[in-house]
């Protein structure tokens, strides 16, 4: 299944590049790099500074597609055990 903006969500995260375009923590905000690691509530992202753990539930995403487009997600959205997630069934609309 090829990574699209509408099935980012379900989709493995490691190995793109990302960037913290808001979180309740301002700290977190502008941190960019490639994902790395990816836990059920943490993202790991490999910054010019090291390795930054960012938690999902609180912080807004923008994740850089293979084919160059950005896509911006809330991580409400993705948390999760990343292994749940790829198994998660879309939810229909009728």
């Amino acid at each position: 299944m090829p990574l699209t903006p509408r099935n980012i969500v379900r989709h493995e995260l490691i190995g793109l590049e990302a960037r913290v375009a808001g979180s309740s923590h301002k700290g977190y905000v502008g941190i960019s790099g490639r994902v790395v690691d990816e836990t059920r509530n943490m993202l790991v992202i490999l910054s010019q500074n090291g390795f930054k753990k960012i938690p999902k539930k609180t912080s807004t995403f923008h994740f850089k597609l293979p084919d160059g487009s950005l896509v911006e997600v809330e991580g409400w959205k993705i948390v999760g055990r990343p292994e749940d997630r790829v198994k998660k069934a879309p939810t229909r609309r009728w």
